[in-house]
């Protein structure tokens, strides 16, 4: 059934979805009942039609946007360009928020398609710190930093990442996306415990959640172990479920996007998602409040 939304409403009361290009024409025929929308803008910069279609959408739904394309963490610099090119859009969607992750993805100036990771530590942190500073002024707004998903680590890291993202924030004051599913899959990979290290996350810097699938594969550095992939691809596991209840329990309802990029199912699957994640949370939730009382 179409509907009106109203995109001021409380983005933590209602659970957004990633919004792929095979499902925006259904999104702008159909209205579905959900909270609002993330984007990549990349897949519109080149694409007239599908920014149209956005556009339209941005009348009834918030809308967030999400890079892939920033490489805060290259030591090449930023591709002011291509932030100047971003912030075009971004004048016109009006978003809620902007953000994008920590890792680089450029290389003597190709774009490399993956989200590659960083040491932690000293001369690492001024590098992003510059950067989102240089973000920041480029796009005249706030730019939120999510945490990786992890595979390696690196013997010069004199920080963990826990430890990183907190001196960020202290540094420069910036605010937060917290990737649940990121955090149990690189605890997993990592081996440290995601629930701790939720724990350890500022709650006050954390501005937007994320949840998505990810995939377990045989792990060639020690076989008959798995690695887990975020691929996008799955639906969530019981396990991120229960940890995105402890996300709330320590941060509050915050707004939150399921993501799903590879093997797209049905919108009408992806919205069941987000469903189940209003679920959780208000039960959540009115669990604190009985508690409370």
């Amino acid at each position: 059934m179409a509907i009106t939304m109203d995109r001021h409403a409380n983005l933590a009361e209602r659970t957004g979805i990633g919004l792929r290009l095979p499902h925006i024409a259904e999104v702008v025929a159909t209205r579905p009942n959900i909270g609002w929308l993330e984007i990549h803008p990349e897949n519109f910069l080149a694409n007239p039609h599908a920014t149209e279609l956005l556009l339209d959408l941005a009348r009834d739904y918030a809308i967030s946007v999400h890079t892939v394309g920033i490489s805060i963490g290259s030591v090449e610099g930023i591709d002011l360009a291509h932030v100047r090119r971003l912030r075009a859009l971004i004048e016109r969607l009006d978003p809620i928020l902007v953000s994008g992750h920590l890792a680089w993805s450029t290389h003597n100036g190709a774009y490399l398609n993956d989200l590659l990771p960083l040491p932690y530590d000293d001369e690492a942190m001024g590098v992003v710190s510059t950067h989102l500073a240089q973000v920041q002024d480029c796009l005249g707004r706030p730019y939120v930093i999510e945490n990786p998903s992890s595979y390696v680590a690196f013997t010069s890291s004199t920080m963990t990442e826990l430890e990183f993202l907190n001196e960020l924030v202290h540094r420069t004051g910036c605010r937060l996306l917290c990737d649940v599913s990121n955090v149990y899959l690189s605890g997993h990979n990592m081996g440290y415990d995601p629930y701790g290290f939720l724990d350890g996350l500022p709650p006050e810097a954390v501005t937007e959640l994320h949840l998505g699938g990810f995939t377990a594969e045989e792990d060639e550095a020690t076989p008959g172990a798995a690695l887990l992939v975020d691929t996008h691809a799955t639906s969530i596991t019981e396990a991120v479920w229960d940890l995105y209840a402890h996300a709330i329990r320590r941060f509050g309802a915050k707004p939150t996007i399921v993501e799903w990029d590879s093997d797209l199912p049905e919108l009408s699957t992806l919205i069941g998602e987000a469903a189940r994640a209003d679920r959780v949370r208000d039960r959540t939730t009115e669990g604190l409040r009985a508690s409370a009382r």
